[in-house]
């Protein structure tokens, strides 16, 4: 049975229906991940949730530990992470409360010795030509649509979009907004590129469920963006959120998953195992396993 994480987003800082929970505090080699893990049962299913921004949102997009972070639930087990993400619309059509599920990622950042587990001695690379699980993807297309069928058009799901990862902390200049829309991005964020490529290496499915609240600043009909109206809508898009994960361990649970993601490193370690430092390989035990054998 798939063991679920959750990274919660801006807005999103606990997960309620959650009962019997526990709270687990992980020591990494990344040092210390945003915050404490929430560790409880939905029903038959046992969840682990984790705030991205720390409690309080205290920590900055580039502030964030993402090695700690994954490092973190792949000791606890997890199979599958699902995020929620805020983030600005590109195109007309996707407004803001919309939903979309980014299956592609353009990577604008600077942050890069956090995106990957590897290097000191251990080379890897692994295939990130799709870097979202195509079935946790499909399973929540499946059960958003399902949920939304009721909703008059309200809020719409687009099941496959560009994600643009921006650095932050200050939001697009208008000339970079609509570069990203020249290039044919569809939205715009400032975290889960490497929330994606650190779970395809820790051989974790992936996907971030990304709530559109602006239209970024291309749009000069609209007012630029602020905090004020991201929170606003992002408020208005946590009931939708909550509704989703509490559903989602039951869509899971009856799903084949058949996809390639736990096997990423199979090809990926160029290294040779004797040549591996064997500190390095106690450190990253948790995502090497067999793989890390001398």
């Amino acid at each position: 049975m798939i063991r679920l994480g959750v990274i919660g987003g801006s807005g999103l800082y606990e997960l309620k229906g959650l009962e019997g929970i526990r709270e687990k505090r992980i020591r990494t080699p990344f040092g210390s991940p945003s915050g404490v893990y929430r560790i409880g049962r939905l029903g038959e299913h046992e969840l682990c949730f984790l705030p991205r921004h720390g409690a309080g949102h205290r920590l900055l997009p580039s502030e964030i530990p993402h090695r700690a972070n994954i490092f973190g639930f792949k000791k606890l087990g997890v199979d599958a992470v699902v995020s929620i993400s805020a983030v600005g619309s590109l195109r007309g059509p996707m407004r803001p409360r919309d939903v979309v599920l980014p299956d592609q990622y353009v990577d604008r950042t600077k942050s890069r010795d956090e995106q990957t587990f590897f290097g000191n001695g251990l080379v890897a690379h692994v295939a990130f030509g799709e870097p979202s699980c195509p079935v946790l993807r499909d399973a929540l297309a499946g059960l958003i649509r399902t949920m939304l069928r009721d909703d008059s058009g309200k809020r719409r799901l687009f099941s496959k979009g560009v994600y643009v990862n921006m650095e932050g902390p200050a939001f697009s200049t208008r000339a970079e907004s609509l570069m990203y829309r020249r290039m044919g991005f569809d939205v715009i964020g400032m975290t889960s590129l490497a929330e994606a490529k650190l779970c395809r290496e820790a051989g974790l499915c992936y996907q971030t469920i990304a709530m559109v609240t602006d239209y970024d600043c291309w749009h000069r009909a609209k007012t630029p963006v602020t905090v004020d109206m991201i929170v606003g809508h992002l408020q208005a898009n946590i009931t939708l959120a909550h509704a989703i994960l509490v559903r989602l361990p039951d869509v899971l649970a009856r799903r084949r998953f058949d996809c390639t993601c736990g096997h990423a490193l199979d090809n990926a370690i160029l290294t040779a195992p004797a040549a591996i430092p064997a500190a390095l390989r106690r450190i990253l035990a948790p995502i090497l396993g067999a793989r890390g054998a001398a």
